[in-house]
């Protein structure tokens, strides 16, 4: 549960870093948001750092948990309700994460 909790956190700094400079592009907010989104994306990059196993395996597994995230971010901030091949994409990485991290090995 850690782990995937460490996960979902890191995938919202990561969204958060990202979105905040794209408001700024795109929809002509203040340039004052690549501030927080700069610190945004260090958050991130640090939170990948404290994930216990080998990075390439990491940043593998966090892949299907940022589908999750970006998936949830798009219902809760931009206001569009996922479909159910949304979900099913969603659901499909997440199992392929759990994969990663929580398939048995013998070192």
């Amino acid at each position: 549960m850690k782990t995937v909790a460490l996960f979902l956190i890191t995938a919202l700094a990561e969204i958060v870093g990202c979105y905040l400079p794209y408001l700024w592009l795109r929809e002509g907010k203040s340039a004052w948001l690549l501030v927080p989104g700069a610190l945004s994306l260090a958050l991130f990059a640090w939170l990948l750092s404290l994930h216990p196993t080998a990075a390439g395996r990491v940043y593998a597994a966090y892949g299907g948990v940022y589908v999750f995230m970006a998936i949830l971010w798009l219902w809760a901030v931009d206001g569009i309700r996922p479909t159910g091949w949304d979900i099913l994409g969603s659901a499909v990485a997440l199992l392929g994460m759990a994969i990663i991290m929580f398939a048995p090995r013998s070192s």
